[in-house]
Formats: structure tokens, C-alpha cells, sequence
């Protein structure tokens, strides 16, 4: 089953309000509304996209070691992955189905990594529930994602729904700005130039892993 496939299919049981999630139709509708208002402010469309320079980067992983992307590139492509959080069903599902493709980027020599506002701590749970063997490094007020085009301010009105839900961002994040990431997926050549991006403001829909390949094949290609 591919990766949409597996988010329509949990998206579908979640707005039906089967347990054991059993949310309000008002809760959905907020959301909904939400991810039209993010569509329509044409923010995606201002985002580092492919034919771009990458935004450099210095970021800690779980365990506190600082990760650069200069290195990173170094050694290979880089594939980058924005994460909003543990609490995200669907960013869960994305990060395991990266999972299930890392041979197949490491084999093209790309190293992997996920970037999300969260705390290393919340990162090192992610790590575990997910069993990931690539890092997710911490962007502490989503600077890096800024830089990259990606950051929002969440409504007031989403904010007040994720509070009634408990989705405390503040605490997950140790930033009280109420910022995210759009779900964001580049690949970067050595030289810092962006080859493949998808950026999409509906959180629910993201590629199959399967589709950032090509981009390395070719990368490839013109190394050889």
C-alpha cells in the first residue's frame, strides 16, 4: 500500500469519528477550514522550490550533536524531511514510510534527515516509536523552516482547538510562538541546489518516498 493510500485510509476513520479517535464534526470543520485559509494565503507558492539554492543549516540532533548540512552535502545528496511533530499521525506515517526507503537512498549515497520545531527530547520519542535509523534534528522556533519558506503562524482559532484537544505546541515545542512547518520534502544536490521539491499546505497529503528517486538517479547520472 502506498503512503496516500495508508493517510487516506486513516484520514477516512478519523473525520468518521470511529474510535478511538471520536472527533466532533466541528473539530473537522476547524480543520478543514484551516487548510483552506493556509491554500488560499499562496504561501507554498513563495517556498524554496526546485532550481533554488538551499538555505544552509547547523541543527542538534536527539542526542545534542550539531548536524550541518555543509557536511552532510559533503558526502552526497541530502534529503530533507519537514516534520511538524510527534503529536502527527500523518507525519508519523511519512517518517515510517522514509524508513522503508532508506536503503534506497543510501544506496544512491544521500543521507536523510527530518527537521521539526519539537524538542530533542520529543525527537528522541519520535526516533523510538518510529524505529528510524536517520535523525530528526530540532529547529527551535522553526528558523530553519523559515528560511526555507515554510513557517506559519497557526490562527487563533486553530490555536483554541488545539488547546482543547491538548495539544500543548508550547510544551512539545519549548516555544511559545505557535508556529509550524508546512509538510515540506527536498532533495538537495551537492552543490546546495534544490532538484526535487513538494511542498503542500494540506498536511494530510504527502508523496510516496518512492518518487524522491528519480531526482537521485539523476543526480547520479551527472556525477558520472
Amino acid at each position: 500500500m502506498s503512503l496516500q493510500a495508508k493517510l487516506d485510509a486513516f484520514k477516512a476513520d478519523f473525520e468518521a469519528g470511529k474510535p478511538p479517535y471520536n472527533v466532533p464534526y466541528s473539530v473537522i470543520e476547524t480543520m478543514h477550514r484551516a487548510t483552506a485559509e493556509l491554500k488560499a494565503s499562496g504561501l507554498a507558492n513563495t517556498a524554496k522550490k526546485a532550481g533554488d539554492i538551499a538555505p544552509e543549516f547547523s541543527l542538534k540532533d536527539p542526542d545534542g550533536n550539531l548536524v550541518s548540512s555543509k557536511e552532510l552535502l559533503a558526502k552526497g545528496p541530502l534529503i530533507i524531511s519537514f516534520y511538524r511533530g510527534v503529536w502527527c499521525p500523518y507525519c508519523n506515517m511519512e517518517l515510517q514510510a522514509l524508513q522503508e526507503t532508506l536503503p534506497a537512498f543510501n544506496q544512491a549515497g544521500a543521507s536523510l534527515v527530518a527537521i521539526s520545531p519539537q524538542t530533542p527530547v520529543n525527537s528522541r520519542k519520535s526516533v523510538r516509536q518510529n524505529k528510524l535509523d536517520f535523525p530528526i534534528l530540532s529547529d527551535p522556533h522553526n528558523d530553519v523552516a523559515n528560511a526555507f519558506g515554510l513557517r506559519f503562524a497557526m490562527p487563533d482559532y486553530l490555536i483554541e482547538l488545539y488547546k482543547n484537544l491538548k495539544n500543548d505546541l508550547p510544551n512539545f515545542n519549548g516555544d511559545d510562538s505557535w508556529t509550524l512547518p508546512m509538510p515540506a520534502r527536498y532533495v538537495i544536490a551537492q552543490d546546495g541546489r534544490i532538484v526535487y521539491s513538494e511542498i503542500n499546505p494540506d498536511y494530510t497529503q504527502r508523496p510516496d518516498p518512492q518518487e524522491l528517486l528519480p531526482a537521485l538517479q539523476a543526480i547520479g547520472a551527472a556525477n558520472a
